[in-house]
């Protein structure tokens, strides 16, 4: 190895082989979502695509499909830099922070939907809704602030390896040092969330209800709330721990998580919206209060039939 570099050779073979790792997890990850698409596509053929066009409808397109983008995304953008000469300093410097925002963008859209979830179950509490769209965009700019401070110091961490750029495949695997920091507000404001679900959970009679031999609908949002917020605090613990470089994780690069938080969204979009047909689409021919809307399923209590969900006298609205 040559004195002219600024690093030994012991920690240019560690970024070599690092830097090998992307290269095969990103490949991994497309064919999860590609699979994951076609698994589910006869389900989405069926529940989503025979909805009215609605705020739900749209969002649960712009997710799935924006997905199996960002994953295209990552894949073209990892391995076309292994190409010797594509991968130059400043595009190194750029890709870092542009990766990171566009995963961003899917994770901001999720956490819409989850809001608007957590909205619901609190009776569109408007309160609720303010208090999480401010802590929501405060992660946002968090976020951002982070991702440049990041660019920044990374970009003199990179003048240190520029020598050695040409022989390795790929950007080499060199963080700003607050990389770590940035999903943390991501992960308290998921957190927050989480809590209101587990809040809900423990105070409402409907989630621990059971009608006609079945769960409720609240019940299922609730669980699914539950079931989605865990997912993503552990993979946001996750990406934290893997960027940090204290832990032996390696980097994986941000393929499983774009890949994993695309699938649970759209799985559970897909199976309340399954349920809600299910179960509730058939009945409301014979209940004349209940009315379905553009903008998601609303169901109006009501007394003349005690064997069903709309006993409850509630106003129940999902985005499914």
């Amino acid at each position: 190895m040559s004195n002219t570099t600024s690093i030994s050779e012991n920690e240019f073979i560690a970024l070599y082989q690092a830097s090998l790792i992307p290269l095969r997890v990103i490949l991994a990850s497309l064919v999860w979502v590609l699979h994951d698409y076609f698994v589910t596509l006869d389900d989405e053929i069926r529940y989503i695509w025979t909805q009215k066009r609605s705020f739900g409808r749209f969002m649960f397109l712009w997710v799935r499909y924006y997905t199996i983008f960002l994953l295209g995304f990552d894949t073209l953008q990892i391995h076309s830099f292994a190409i010797p000469g594509v991968a130059t300093h400043a595009l190194c410097i750029a890709a870092d922070p542009a990766t990171r925002i566009v995963g961003g963008i899917l994770l901001w859209s999720v956490e819409i939907i989850m809001q608007l979830r957590i909205y619901i179950l609190y009776n569109s509490s408007k309160k609720v809704a303010i208090f999480n769209g401010i802590l929501f965009l405060g992660s946002i700019g968090s976020f951002l602030w982070l991702v440049i401070v990041g660019a920044i110091r990374r970009s003199s961490l990179l003048d240190s390896v520029h020598t050695l750029s040409t022989a390795l495949p790929g950007c080499p695997v060199i963080n700003g040092g607050t990389e770590w920091a940035q999903w943390i507000p991501a992960t308290g404001f998921e957190g927050i969330l989480l809590a209101f679900a587990l809040y809900r959970a423990a105070m409402s009679v409907a989630a621990r209800t059971r009608l006609n031999q079945r769960l409720s609908l609240t019940a299922i949002l609730i669980n699914e709330n539950i079931l989605y917020f865990s997912v993503v605090c552990c993979l946001l613990i996750f990406n934290n721990l893997m960027v940090v470089g204290k832990t032996k994780i390696p980097w994986f690069g941000y393929g499983p998580f774009h890949a994993a938080v695309g699938i649970v969204t759209c799985r559970m979009l897909i199976h309340l919206r399954k349920f809600a047909v299910d179960n509730f689409e058939n009945e409301a021919t014979n209940i004349m209060d209940t009315k379905i809307t553009a903008g998601g399923l609303v169901f109006k209590g009501s007394r003349s039939d005690p064997e069903s969900d709309y006993t409850e006298e509630t106003e129940l609205t999902t985005f499914s």
